[in-house]
Order: C-alpha cells, then sequence, then structure tokens
C-alpha cells in the first residue's frame, strides 16, 4: 500500500513539474533589441508570447522608421512612422471594421480618414 501511494505522489509531482515547465516555456519569450548599424531593432512580445510591438530606435533612445503595434491575439492594430522621435508621416489604426488614417506634420495631426466596412462596402467618414 506504501508503494502504491509513493508512485501516486511521484506521479503527481512530476505532472505538476512537467505542467509548470509548459507554461514557463510560453512566457520565456523575451523581447529582443539588436544593434543593426545605428539603429536597435526592437521586437517586443506579450506576456502570453504574442508578438506585440516591431520597430526601431536610434541609440538615444529616439523612435526611428516604422513601429507596428498587434493586440494580445496578434492581430495588427497600428503602423506608425517616426523620424528621430518624431511623428510623420502616414499612420494607420485598425479595430474591428473600422479603420483610422492619420496624417502627421511635425508631430500634429494635419488630417484624418476614417473608413468603416459593412457588408460588402466601404464607408468613409
Amino acid at each position: 500500500m506504501k508503494k502504491i501511494i509513493l508512485a501516486s505522489l511521484l506521479l503527481f509531482a512530476s505532472n505538476i513539474a512537467i505542467a509548470q515547465c509548459l507554461n514557463n516555456d510560453k512566457k520565456s519569450i523575451k523581447s529582443t533589441y539588436i544593434l543593426n548599424d545605428n539603429l536597435i531593432e526592437a521586437t517586443i512580445y506579450h506576456d502570453n508570447g504574442a508578438l506585440a510591438q516591431t520597430g526601431s530606435y536610434t541609440l538615444d533612445n529616439k523612435l526611428q522608421g516604422e513601429w507596428r503595434s498587434y493586440d494580445i491575439s496578434g492581430n495588427l492594430t497600428s503602423t506608425a512612422q517616426y523620424n528621430n522621435g518624431v511623428k510623420v508621416g502616414t499612420w494607420f489604426f485598425y479595430q474591428g471594421v473600422t479603420k483610422k488614417e492619420v496624417v502627421y506634420n511635425n508631430s500634429m495631426i494635419s488630417q484624418v480618414n476614417t473608413w468603416t466596412k459593412t457588408d460588402s462596402r466601404v464607408v468613409v467618414n
């Protein structure tokens, strides 16, 4: 009887250890920062391991070039443009059936367009 109880306890403990290892593997995805010429390329993850953001920044910590953001399910939520930390160009924000286009000049919004997809047509606001 003692052997059966001991074997059951060992089996139970090993199952817990394996489950914790599998859980830790999902959370072990670490954000990466890679130096490429004079830019640091960042890949950032959510706690669940899904991609959260990608982009680059300068050695003095100013955002540079295209940045992409994703929700916790991995869906693209925005694309943005920076020039030495200044918001520039056209940004896009995605939320369900709505897409917003925001145009920046010198970090200030100069134009906003919104599209909503309904059935098979697109409505511009």
